[in-house]
């Protein structure tokens, strides 16, 4: 069942998900040659409690960190460890934060030194393929719109549209109706309704869709042990169109990136 949402408490959501938004933003500066991920992943907890939240992975289904951090060829879910990143890397951080009873959810694939081209063009592919798949969350479209979407900007380059992991509705709870599938049909799934939130996350992989699990239990892999891409954003349908929740820029204003891509989903302009 889809959880509607009031305008108050999708502000206390955006609320939320900022604080994971300028968590990102934090760490963006963080990520470099020699860093571990654990490292990070301290760093992450302490801002996010500093600022009067939680980390809602932390302890979630027995997760143990605050962070899914997830290099090169893992997908999601890896666990923060001591093997420092090394030039050529990329790494997907993915983050949550519960604050007013609501959570935040997004996640951003960083670059390590200097990456190969590539792997570039898999990063600048994937991200794009999520506001394509954005622009379909809208009033009388229905949630494999959204997959199809993003599937057929993806598999258009070339790239491999993960089936078994999906985003998600978002709210109260970290998982919430409707799954959200990167790939699908037109016309089918549940119909978008006025007030629910998503947390959209396009996971592409470079070569195959398949993918394998760790013995540790939560770690995501590509079957071919080549890189993984993922990029997610909470969203909510706000007068029949997708208004962000989440924001990029604290990332790009710590990175030196201009851009403008989140305008069009967004009313008043996020001032960082």
């Amino acid at each position: 069942m889809i959880i509607v949402k009031s305008r108050e408490e999708i502000e206390l959501m955006r609320e939320s998900a900022l604080i994971v938004s300028k968590t990102l933003g934090m760490l963006a500066s963080e990520v470099k040659e020699g860093v571990t991920t654990l490292h990070l992943d301290k760093l992450a907890e302490t801002f996010i409690r500093d600022h009067g939240a939680e980390p809602s992975f932390l302890g979630l289904y027995g997760f143990p960190n605050s962070l899914c951090m997830s290099p090169n060829a893992q997908v999601v879910h890896g666990i923060p460890n001591n093997t420092p990143l090394v030039s050529g890397d990329i790494i997907s951080i993915d983050c949550g934060a519960y604050k007013n009873g609501f959570h935040g959810d997004h996640a951003y694939t960083f670059e390590v030194g200097e990456v190969a081209p590539e792997t570039k063009k898999l990063l600048q592919v994937t991200k794009e393929s999520l506001y394509v798949g954005m622009r379909e969350f809208k009033a009388g479209n229905r949630v494999e719109d959204v997959g199809n979407a993003i599937q057929k900007y993806t598999e258009g380059h070339g790239y491999g549209v993960v089936r078994e992991l999906v985003g998600h509705g978002l709210g109260q709870k970290m998982h919430e109706d409707p799954e959200m599938p990167n790939y699908g049909k037109k016309g089918r799934g549940k119909l978008f309704v006025e007030g629910m939130v998503i947390a959209l996350e396009p996971m592409i992989n470079q070569g195959t869709r398949n993918i394998k699990q760790l013995k540790d239990g939560w770690t995501i892999l590509t079957a071919d042990g080549k890189p993984s891409a993922h990029f997610e954003h909470d969203v909510a349908l706000v007068d029949g169109k997708p208004e962000l929740l989440s924001t990029y820029a604290y990332i790009y204003k710590a990175l030196g990136i201009e851009s403008n891509e989140e305008d069009e989903f967004r009313k008043i302009p996020l001032v960082i």
